[in-house]
């Protein structure tokens, strides 16, 4: 990998990440076409951190302000009884605790079934069949659902939903924001609440898995093999800055998009990307298996 193709997939992984229509596996489909084989986990973990310094920046006064109530309730600034240290009563302090909640699916299921992700869900089909249903899923889902609860009107079965949603985009295809925001229109949020879930709910799941990641993927860097992938630290961390600058810029787009219209051509995006990846795997453009 040189310098310019690294921008690239930095700019992929901008692009893609909290759109639904799944970066992991565009840039596993882009990596196989540009460079014949998968960028490589180092690469791929350090340049999500672009894009997740994107959300911290846009969405900090919401951050802030959560984690001053979360805490404040919990060191018994509202009371000292248990509820209220629990934020009863409080929307942020609450919204705190439904995060944290709605991140505990995907990380059980990141454990419980490591070995399967990071192999046997990495077939390409399995990303194609996956797009197309949660395509069709989203289309519907938004088409069909009212648009009548904001976050303020999250409760703990809603936080665990939204938490099976996030876990599904374990399966490359699925989307993160995709499972998040089709689970959310189903339970009738607006389009905006369903987005803004998406991205706070991420936070602390991408970014635990993202460090547990980029920390394991750099020391592998010392097998010359993986290093041969590694494209070096220049072209790395400049795709990652390309990465949270383009973020940016694509997080406020999204919001403004979904504000108007509905996610119809995201899941048009989704069904037309699967069909082009299936014949690039039936003609042999692409294999099936990394590596294979």
């Amino acid at each position: 990998m040189n310098f310019f193709q690294a921008i690239i997939l930095g700019l992929v992984q901008a692009l893609t990440e909290y759109l639904p229509v799944s970066s992991s596996a565009h840039i596993r489909i882009i990596g196989d076409l540009m460079l014949g084989h998968d960028p490589g986990a180092a690469f791929t973990a350090i340049i999500q951190f672009g894009t997740e310094f994107a959300v911290l920046l846009y969405f900090r006064h919401d951050i802030a302000r959560i984690l001053s109530h979360w805490f404040g309730c919990l060191f018994g600034r509202n009371g000292k009884d248990f509820k209220s240290r629990m934020g009863s009563g409080d929307k942020d302090a609450s919204l705190g605790w439904y995060i944290i909640i709605g991140t505990i699916p995907i990380v059980l299921a990141g454990v419980l079934f490591k070995s399967t992700i990071e192999t046997t869900l990495r077939n390409l089909w399995i990303t194609v069949t996956v797009l197309i249903v949660f395509g069709v899923l989203l289309w519907i889902t938004d088409a069909r659902s009212r648009q009548v609860k904001t976050i303020d009107d999250m409760n703990t079965k809603e936080a665990i939903a939204f938490g099976i949603g996030q876990m599904l985009a374990l399966i490359p295809g699925v989307s993160r924001s995709g499972g998040t925001i089709t689970f959310g229109r189903a339970m009738g949020y607006t389009r905006e609440a369903a987005v803004r879930v998406s991205f706070l709910m991420a936070i602390p799941a991408v970014f635990g898995a993202g460090i547990l990641e980029a920390i394991s993927a750099v020391s592998d860097l010392s097998d010359p093999a993986v290093a041969a992938t590694f494209p070096g630290w220049t072209a790395t961390i400049a795709a990652t800055i390309v990465s949270f600058l383009v973020g940016y810029v694509v997080i406020i787009g999204f919001l403004k998009f979904v504000s108007t219209f509905s996610y119809r051509a995201f899941a048009i995006y989704r069904i037309v990307l699967a069909v082009v990846v299936a014949i690039l795997l039936i003609t042999g453009a692409l294999p099936a298996v990394a590596g294979a």
